[in-house]
């Protein structure tokens, strides 16, 4: 029995993987810490009740910074769909026949169990772009209304930076108000919505790679760690 040859193929740079997990890390604390805020369900360990009353404040510093830190590798990822120098994504975004045809041709080999697969796996598909794409458009409806929850806490116009920063802030998100249904409640229960979809967008996403292993057998999986995947000569 003849062999199949593999050639190894380069698909995420050592800053992609580190911003990649530095991202995941990041969501597991704000899934934790945002639930907590909503309703609080765990308690500190310490015994003295003296400290219980920084458990939220812990939580809320937490949240924001794993917020902070997925606002920033939201811009690096947007500044480099157009500019990176190892491969554009927004290439893969552009409705032309050959995105189009390649988008249905992934969607139709993942319904059908790898029965149909005429489209080189190789390299970054525009399904996988689109998909990815989506996340990231969840993450900044986010950032915008968790800003304007956060803004809102400001209630005296003033900051440990100055006057500035929640202007800014206002600016930037009290229209969420108006999208969102009229009052801040509704942007609240927009934000915690939104999470379960990132929660269910994660859960296709490592459904996916790990059916793409399996069935391509070009080792998908290994991406995210070593930055490479194997394609079939």
């Amino acid at each position: 029995m003849k062999r199949a040859k593999y050639k190894r193929v380069k698909r995420m740079t050592l800053f992609m993987r580190v911003n990649h997990w530095v991202v995941a890390i990041c969501m597991v604390a704000a899934v934790i810490t945002g639930l907590y805020i909503g309703h609080p369900y765990y308690q500190t360990l310490i015994a003295e009740p003296a400290v219980d009353k920084y458990v939220m404040a812990w939580n809320r510093w937490i949240h924001f910074m794993a917020a902070i830190i997925f606002d920033v590798s939201s811009i690096v990822i947007a500044y480099l769909y157009f500019f990176s120098r190892f491969e554009k994504p927004y290439k893969k975004l552009i409705p032309n026949s050959k995105n189009i045809s390649e988008f249905f041709a992934v969607l139709t080999n993942l319904f059908t169990f790898n029965r149909v697969k005429k489209f080189d796996s190789s390299h970054e598909d525009s399904f996988h772009v689109v998909f990815f794409t989506i996340f990231h458009l969840l993450l900044l409806w986010m950032l915008l209304t968790g800003l304007q929850l956060y803004v809102h806490g400001l209630e005296s116009g003033l900051s440990s930076i100055g006057k500035w920063w929640p202007w800014i802030l206002h600016v930037a998100t009290d229209w969420t108000i108006s999208v969102c249904g009229g009052t801040l409640m509704d942007v609240r229960i927009s934000h915690h919505y939104t999470m379960y979809l990132i929660i269910a967008w994660v859960m296709f996403h490592i459904y996916y790679v790990v059916w793409r292993t399996i069935f391509w057998r070009e080792g998908d999986i290994s991406i995210v760690f070593g930055g490479y995947k194997f394609k079939k000569n």
